[in-house]
């Protein structure tokens, strides 16, 4: 059946390409975005565009001629670090402006919000790897504080309102269209500047692990979630640890590049250790990773090669 979908932060990264997804699949897109990291020309000219921040409330116009059906709300502050800096304006845009979003939600009926949350911030220094949805929740980090808060908040208008929601905590995402400028995308940073001949430095010794999971499977479990009847909070991750003293290795292989391995001072605070165990989506939706790191780079490779 077509839908109206508004994807907010759908000009970015992870949006742009569950936009084409959604097109793929005959649904109308409406898209809010900022183009604070996303950028218009990963838009297909079917979307309807709406140049607007989450924390406006002139958002309500959208909503009221829009006729929208299901929301996936992607639209954030993005940077842990810079959560740190400024916990306000990091709260401002990812508490209150995802609230600005759910209040049109309840507001003008929509039947359900797909919240993309942080796998890799939510559980903290976890004491379990792969690290289930069970596990404590303890946050080290504003951004990660927020994200858990707009979870709780999903669980309220579910509670109060009837407002169908399903969180997707997902683990490292990378794949075509990540801003190689931005401070998390580990792989599309490598990438960029050892195409174009750049140093590279890796924070401290390398060993940090994380679960990286490629884009499309990333869409593939946001389309499931979409589709299904379910409520609840999902672990979006392959389950497998990767250090990035490897992701070097791996890139610098797959670009030819001759980059020199320089270590710099490590991130104060940063996490040692990180992967999801994705079973319960694995149970609820049959959802499982199609790509290992290998053939998920390649992708990527191939991707930013093109755009040079």
């Amino acid at each position: 059946m077509k839908q109206n979908i508004l994807i907010t932060g759908g000009a970015g990264f992870i949006g742009s390409n569950l936009a084409d997804k959604l097109l793929e699949l005959s649904h109308n897109v409406i898209v809010i975005d900022n183009l604070s990291s996303g950028s218009k020309k990963n838009l297909d000219k079917r979307i309807k565009f709406y140049k607007m921040d989450i924390c406006d409330a002139k958002i309500v116009k959208v909503f009221a001629k829009e006729n929208i059906d299901i929301v996936f709300h992607l639209a954030a502050q993005i940077n842990v670090r810079d959560s740190v800096k400024d916990p306000i304006a990091d709260a401002k845009t990812n508490i209150l402006g995802s609230l600005n979003i759910l209040e049109n939600c309840r507001n003008f009926n929509v039947k359900k919000v797909i919240f993309s949350s942080s796998g890799g911030t939510i559980y903290g220094d976890a004491k379990i790897i792969p690290t289930s949805e069970n596990s404590p929740e303890i946050p080290e980090s504003p951004y990660g504080i927020a994200k858990l808060s707009v979870e709780k908040y999903l669980n309220y208008y579910f509670k109060s309102f009837g407002l169908n929601f399903v969180v997707l905590r997902l683990a490292n995402v990378y794949g075509p269209r990540q801003n190689p400028k931005g401070e998390a995308g580990v792989v599309a940073i490598f990438t960029d500047k050892m195409l174009a001949k750049k140093e590279v430095v890796i924070n401290g010794s390398g060993g940090q692990t994380r679960d990286y999971v490629f884009v499309d499977d990333v869409v593939l479990a946001c389309k499931m979630a979409m589709e299904s009847s379910k409520t609840g909070i999902f672990n979006v991750g392959t389950g497998v640890e990767t250090d990035v003293n490897f992701i070097f290795s791996e890139i610098k292989k797959s670009t030819n590049s001759e980059c020199k391995e320089i270590h710099g001072p490590e991130n104060i605070g940063e996490l040692q250790r990180s992967c999801l165990d994705f079973s319960k989506i694995k149970t609820t939706f049959s959802w499982q990773p199609k790509y290992d790191f290998k053939s998920g780079l390649a992708k990527t490779i191939n991707w930013f090669k093109k755009k040079i």
